[in-house]
């Protein structure tokens, strides 16, 4: 969730019968529970264990989960979908567009024989590089065409307004995940660092490289990537928004990186003009100075081309897609088989064209339906969340009233949006994957940095209707839910209220949260980053939110690697936060129907039952180097701590499963923010 997005399970009602899901007259999934286990000693094991046992993970995959079987499904729609489209490419513009992109991917014949020639236009160019010039407008070509070689340009929300776009400088050029991956000194990581180097050797002969220059400019590749991740920002701190905004002038600028003209630069990516934009990183344009004057062209041309093959590596033959999976899926992540064809075809329209497809599937689904109901659930839980403000004991009234203020001002995105993306200057070949990808790229780069002194289209969504996922967004203060989370297992018409409540609700209650969590605290009910709070309402909700911190920081789901508590803050914040707000509404709705909380169905009351309807949404297997990989770049916490560590803190948790004070699922210190 986002301020860190959850993968929520987006899809569609109407077109899955509940009982494909709930194997019981709650909702509660009994057969996903394992009763040898002991629910206040490990809840999550209780209320999943059943699942993991029948739940395998398949070859092609790094994690399996309740949230993938539900993007399974989406997927298969989605390719009905693409299907129908490809076939009657003459019904509509519509249909031509995503129906050519699908065809083109899906056409493996035609993408093996054409090899690598469709790379040999921009491989040429580069070699042709003589001069820093030259090199200049070569970036600024791969950045038009979305490949991010040394640095990112982009728009976004002015800190300051957020109603306004600005431009914005920041760090990037890396291959290997985050900054850290370049440092730490264990023997996992530099065996990680030793097969990237072999990865990028390897893409480089197959583009023609000879064997042993490959291996040579490998070296001087992540030399380069190193120098560049030396003067980065790591992902914690990036999480700290103050920390990347540093409003600064061209003339600034241009002192900053005088071996880059920066002026030339934003001419030739057609960016309009401005006076001031944000760095966000100003050690990192240090670095990526440092780098450009000093380095051998030779070096920067050849880390070019590395770029460029590493981005282009899904469009091309087998070969380079094998290659790709073997580093970045396999190593990185521990899946075994690389996911079938459609499938990839499937993404890769949604990637480009996603609103198009979108669209396409919210007629398919009729998904307006979902919007009312997913609305008025929102509404209850806003209600909490305002009798939660109001009856904090820590929060001075100056700060609540400011907090009330924003949450009066948070708005809602449900479903999709209302006003669709037009593509149709994207020229669309059924022959051309590699052209179509790269047009698509180059439609996107130009959209973007058109906003800047733009005001901010706050109608405008960040993901597309059939995504699996749901966010929070701090420069907006608005909650986002694309269209199908009224599926099971977050919500059935023919599930208790209690299950719905732990479902659908915490997950609303976990993106309100997030406009209050260590990060979205920072931003006022405009989105603009400022202090709102008394300095003494600062030092408590630091001090709660380090109880958190050092919970989940003791938590460790591979040996010998703990969570960062810092990293999953705001997360761990959101999930506490939202099951307390979901908890707190639907005893209100209970109590509004005079159903006591005591009264069962399927052996469980109407507090396990919420509980149960909480954990079941997160039963997920997960390979060792995706479970080490999550720790080591994702700001959420692994499923398994998700749940332990949330309950753990919710007295309620205890008083409903009878839990002893001994009890593992009953924290010594429970921790609470909101």
């Amino acid at each position: 969730m986002s301020g860190g997005a959850l993968r929520v399970a987006l899809a569609f009602c109407l077109l899955l019968p509940a009982s494909a899901f709930a194997q019981s007259k709650s909702g509660v999934d009994l057969q996903a529970i394992d009763k040898s286990v002991d629910p206040c000693n490990d809840f999550y094991e209780y209320a999943c264990g059943g699942w993991l046992k029948a739940n395998p993970i398949p070859p092609e995959e790094a994690t399996w989960g309740r949230f993938d079987v539900l993007f399974e499904n989406n997927q298969k729609i989605l390719r009905s979908i693409l299907d129908d489209s490809a076939a009657h490419q003459g019904r509509s513009p519509l249909d031509q567009q995503v129906g050519g992109f699908y065809q083109s991917c899906s056409n493996e014949d035609l993408i093996e024989k054409l090899g690598v020639a469709p790379l040999q236009p921009e491989l040429d160019r580069i070699a042709s590089i003589a001069t820093r010039s030259n090199l200049l407008a070569e970036i600024a070509r791969l950045h038009t065409l979305q490949v991010q070689v040394f640095f990112t340009f982009s728009s976004q929300p002015d800190p300051d307004n957020a109603r306004q776009n600005i431009a914005n400088l920041d760090q990037g050029g890396l291959g290997l995940p985050e900054k850290d991956f370049y440092f730490r000194s264990d023997a996992h990581s530099e065996e990680i660092r030793k097969k990237y180097v072999e990865h990028v050797a390897k893409m480089l002969e197959l583009s023609g490289v000879e064997t042993s220059l490959a291996e040579k400019q490998a070296a001087e590749i992540m030399r380069i990537e190193t120098a560049l991740a030396k003067g980065s920002l790591d992902i914690t701190s990036r999480r700290d928004p103050k920390l990347l905004v540093h409003r600064t002038t061209l003339p600034e600028l241009a002192a900053q990186s005088p071996a880059f003209s920066f002026a030339e630069y934003f001419e030739l990516v057609h960016a309009p003009p401005f006076k001031t934009l944000n760095v966000s990183v100003p050690s990192f344009q240090k670095a990526l100075n440092d780098v450009l004057a000093n380095e051998p062209l030779a070096d920067l041309k050849h880390y070019l081309t590395w770029h460029y093959l590493s981005a282009s590596a899904r469009l091309l033959p087998h070969s380079f897609v094998d290659e790709n999976f073997e580093f970045y899926s396999r190593t990185l992540t521990g899946a075994s088989q690389l996911r079938p064809r459609w499938k990839r075809c499937v993404a890769a329209t949604d990637d480009e064209l996603g609103e198009a497809l979108g669209r396409l599937f919210v007629e398919r689904t009729h998904a307006e339906e979902g919007k009312a109901r997913t609305l008025q659930i929102v509404m209850e839980i806003e209600e909490q969340m305002k009798r939660d403000i109001n009856a904090i004991t820590w929060m001075s009234p100056p700060t609540k009233k400011r907090a009330l203020e924003k949450l009066a001002q948070v708005t809602r995105k449900i479903g999709f949006p209302d006003h669709w993306r037009d593509y149709s200057s994207v020229r669309i070949n059924n022959a051309d994957y590699f052209g179509n990808w790269y047009r698509a790229n180059q439609f996107e780069s130009h959209r973007e940095i058109a906003k800047i002194g733009q005001p901010v289209d706050r109608s405008e969504w960040g993901m597309t209707p059939p995504t699996v996922n749901a966010y929070y967004n701090p420069t907006e203060n608005n909650i986002n839910f694309p269209a199908g989370i009224l599926q099971p297992p977050f919500y059935s018409n023919d599930a208790r209220d209690s299950v719905n409540y732990g479902a659908v609700g915490s997950v609303i209650g976990h993106e309100l949260t997030h406009g209050f969590d260590d990060e979205g605290r920072q931003f006022d009910g405009d989105g603009n980053l400022k202090d709102w709070w008394t300095k003494v309402d600062r030092d408590r909700f630091t001090k709660l939110s380090d109880c958190l911190v050092n919970q989940y920081g003791g938590f460790s789901p591979v040996p010998g690697v703990e969570l960062n508590g810092r990293l999953t803050l705001g997360e761990n914040t959101a999930d506490n936060g939202g099951l307390r707000l979901a908890y707190l509404a639907l005893l209100d709705d209970l109590a509004k129907k005079s159903i006591p909380v005591s009264q069962t169905q399927d052996g469980y009351t109407q507090t396990q039952q919420f509980f149960l309807g909480f954990a079941q949404v997160w039963c997920e297997n997960q390979r060792p180097e995706a479970a080490r990989l999550q720790v080591e770049t994702d700001p959420h916490a692994p499923a398994h701590f998700r749940v332990d560590g949330t309950v753990s803190n919710m007295p309620e948790f205890g008083k409903a499963f009878n839990c002893k004070e001994t009890d593992k699922m009953v924290a010594v210190k429970a921790c609470r923010v909101w």
